[in-house]
């Protein structure tokens, strides 16, 4: 009997479930037309985030330290630019993202580029434009040049491919340098992920098959190519308090897996792998650093 009724539970999750991801799969497919109500959605969630994201900064971050005149600062010699290559991760990324939100809306192709770079780029812009009131940063003409190559690097795809054929990505792990400066690099894994430059590696991930035109490669298999760096216990490369540094550039060669090529008919499955194409897959990787090193990893990440 017992046995029995859990086989009855058992189907009524499976069909409740079922019918779950059905609602869910036709919420998330993107609209043919202009959906008037969804784009409503888009723009009042973004301007909303975008709003509630600066006032947040505003609070928690910048009303420690004393506000000042504006004024600007070169920082482009900083943690062997790795900081560079964040703002032009970020700016393609919140780029692609707002686009995507805006296809599920159904705006036109041309709306969704202008209005989805406006996105990345002007967010930025507002911190960038914080930081520029702040005694302890300053406005960065590097850091606006990193966020308008991320943007351009979007938009200008679409306008000759009309596609992303090369996608930037992301990969991390941890060092033992945050250990040494916690409160410089971070404490903790969820700390480290985003101030820890040791860690962090850039990706240039191109998809082989939208270039060569293949059968004989799999749809969905990219090549890398990768920047980090190792050895950064500060921004400036003669900091009197750590004069022993061993910065080191390093370069990456590996494959990669574009999950947007995945063939499924679930707009589910579409939306998570869309989420997590930020994220370069792990695989063997070929490194080369600045001292002239080469070096294999069977797993790289």
């Amino acid at each position: 009997m017992r046995q029995a009724i859990t086989h009855i539970i058992f189907l009524l999750c499976v069909s409740g479930s079922f019918f779950a991801q059905s609602k869910i799969n036709q919420f998330l497919k993107p609209s043919d037309s202009l959906n008037k109500s969804r784009g409503n959605t888009v723009l009042i969630s973004e301007v909303s985030l975008a709003t509630t994201a600066l006032i947040g900064l505003d609070q928690l971050w910048y009303a420690d330290y004393p506000r000042s005149k504006f004024k600007t600062l070169d920082d482009s010699g900083e943690w062997l630019q790795m900081d560079k290559l964040g703002h032009v991760f970020s700016s393609y990324q919140l780029g692609r993202l707002g686009a995507n939100t805006l296809n599920w809306a159904g705006v036109s192709k041309k709306n969704q580029i202008i209005y989805g770079s406006i996105l990345g780029l002007g967010f930025l812009t507002a911190v960038e434009v914080m930081d520029g009131f702040s005694e302890e940063w300053g406005f960065s003409w590097t850091d606006m040049a990193a966020n308008t190559l991320g943007s351009g690097l979007f938009v200008g795809q679409e306008l000759l491919w009309q596609e992303q054929r090369i996608l930037l990505k992301y990969s991390f792990h941890q060092t033992r340098f945050a250990k040494q400066r916690p409160d410089k690099l971070g404490n903790g894994l969820s700390e480290e992920f985003l101030k820890d430059y040791n860690g962090q590696t850039y990706w240039l991930s191109a998809n082989i098959n939208s270039f060569l035109k293949t059968d004989y490669i799999p749809n969905w298999l990219n090549l890398a190519v990768g920047y980090g760096a190792d050895g950064m216990l500060t921004g400036e490369p003669n900091d009197p308090l750590f004069i022993n540094q061993n910065r080191t550039r390093q370069y990456y060669l590996s494959l990669d897996i574009d999950l947007s090529r995945i063939k499924t008919k679930s707009h589910f499955l579409k939306t998570i792998f869309d989420v997590l194409n930020v994220i370069k897959v792990p695989f063997p990787a070929v490194e080369l650093n600045s001292k002239g090193r080469l070096k294999m990893h069977y797993f790289y990440y």
